[in-house]
């Protein structure tokens, strides 16, 4: 079996603003931010969680204590062309301290 090459071991820095491309504003995600703390982001495919961790810190100036991560593959989509299909994309869910707070609005 062929090895797969891991984004997340390469030496390339990134800034913390190209870690977090965007907030993910749901219904469920407001739920989680007020009642767990817990803020979703869509992230750079080859950050990892330290990377997240600490762009999601600098960028907010909050505690981060957790950070989960989910690889999203892309669905397929119908149109008039054809089947086509959905980006992959990566997302982050950031637990923060108790007193930390991030005002979307």
């Amino acid at each position: 079996m062929p090895r797969q090459f891991d984004v997340t071991q390469s030496n390339l820095k990134l800034e913390p603003y190209q870690v977090v491309t965007r907030p993910i504003v749901t219904e469920k995600g407001f739920h989680r931010a007020e009642h767990q703390n817990i803020y979703s982001f869509e992230v750079n495919k080859m950050a990892g969680k330290k990377d997240i961790k600490e762009a999601v810190e600098t960028l907010f100036d909050v505690k981060v204590l957790e950070v989960k991560v989910q690889n999203r593959k892309g669905k397929k989509r119908r149109s008039r062309k054809g089947i086509g299909e959905q980006r992959s994309w990566k997302k982050a869910m950031v637990k923060l301290d108790p007193d930390s707070r991030i005002n979307y609005f």
